[in-house]
């Protein structure tokens, strides 16, 4: 299960802001990530704020977004939005209707920006050729599969319901009902995984002919099933050793078949196939987050939304801010979390913003790229990305 918030200081119950916060938003971007907290079921390796039917209604939940959304409108006016993100969850559990209405109103509160990248996530066994023709008629643009592992065992010690080949035919259906940009998660690591059964999963993705991969290691979250299992022994801790030979695989394959990386965990075929609303998170944009738990940013206040979807809409229906704590990032804290994140790019980070004595020790260490270093940057060489929160270490003294 989800663990607790943060508190943070309060937030005021109609969601205003500071007035400079306010004037700065979109300056850098603006974006606008909708949570969906609904699931058939919970994965075991999932700590993600999720809900099943047991757990939490999706009546009325549509509602609730639309009436977050109309208080967003009178907290700030971004010139456009760049970008929307859909996650979850699962959102397309929703009817195709009822994720285009939310885009619709996005579009009717603040407006879409010609070509506004409009993604959303599904998991392969959620969405059919019909519900993918029907959400790109709605205006979305890119399609985000979670396919985990191409290998029947890993998926159920994962306890996901799709079964193997499923994600790459969803793929496939995404491309022909006319989506440019269909991304395949892939996690490393899981216990019981062989070096086989991921060479097989990227061989699975490269087939399938999507422009996007994004690959991250099995990270164990306590409270959840996985935890619980390893504590009792029944399944083995991840091996770091293990991730490290993953990733390297990856990158291996992936580069190989004509994919570039452009964030230590994600490839893509060219730079209009990025992500572009992760682009605006890793390089200091604003958002609205709209949703149970959904966290924002906007002109150095950072927000996040009270968890359950009963507490989320309550709050609204008593034309009250949603809002559960916020925080006032410092210049100190934007600078810590701009090069942390901008690290991970493959643009990285010019070299007059960070500690010059770390940076010249990673430079020695074969971390950083000779051709970005002489241009003034800093970039990972491939050992730098598998080393990146070191480097980072280094680069903040």
């Amino acid at each position: 299960m989800p663990g607790p918030l943060p508190d943070g200081e309060p937030v005021p119950a109609d969601g205003s802001l500071p007035d400079d916060a306010a004037a700065r938003a979109g300056q850098n971007g603006f974006g606008v990530y909708v949570h969906v907290p609904f699931c058939a079921s919970r994965c075991g390796y999932c700590d993600f704020n999720t809900y099943t039917a047991s757990e939490a209604s999706q009546e009325g939940y549509l509602d609730a977004l639309l009436a977050e959304l109309r208080m967003a409108g009178k907290v700030i006016s971004p010139q456009r939005v760049d970008t929307v993100f859909v996650g979850g969850g699962t959102p397309t559990l929703l009817d195709p209707g009822d994720l285009a209405r939310v885009l619709d109103a996005i579009d009717g509160t603040w407006g879409l920006a010609p070509g506004a990248e409009v993604t959303t996530e599904a998991n392969p066994e959620s969405v059919t050729p019909g519900s993918l023709r029907a959400l790109r008629r709605a205006g979305f643009t890119r399609v985000s599969l979670g396919m985990q592992s191409a290998a029947p065992h890993v998926l159920r010690v994962l306890e996901r319901r799709h079964t193997a080949g499923r994600a790459p035919r969803a793929a496939a259906e995404a491309r022909e009902a006319g989506f440019e940009h269909v991304n395949l998660d892939l996690i490393y690591g899981t216990p019981g995984e062989t070096a086989e059964d991921f060479a097989e999963s990227l061989a699975a993705v490269v087939a399938a002919g999507v422009d996007h991969v994004s690959a991250y290691a099995l990270i164990v979250e306590d409270g959840t099933r996985m935890a619980a299992r390893m504590r009792r022994g029944e399944l083995p801790y991840p091996d770091d050793d293990v991730a490290a030979d993953r990733y390297l695989a990856a990158a291996a394959a992936l580069e190989t078949a004509g994919f570039e990386w452009y964030e230590v965990s994600n490839w893509a075929t060219s730079a209009a196939a990025r992500c572009a609303h992760n682009m605006l998170y890793w390089t200091g944009g604003d958002w609205w987050g709209l949703g149970p738990g959904a966290h924002s940013h906007v002109g150095g206040v950072r927000w996040w939304n009270v968890k359950h979807p009963s507490a989320y809409a309550g709050r609204l229906a008593a034309q009250t801010s949603p809002g559960h704590g916020r925080e006032l990032l410092t210049a100190e804290d934007r600078h810590v979390e701009d090069v942390m994140l901008r690290v991970r790019l493959r643009d990285g980070v010019p070299l007059a913003e960070v500690d010059a004595a770390g940076a010249a020790r990673a430079y020695r260490g074969g971390l950083l790229d000779p051709e970005a270093w002489a241009a003034g940057r800093l970039s990972l060489t491939l050992r730098g990305r598998l080393l990146a929160d070191a480097v980072v270490r280094d680069l903040l003294p």
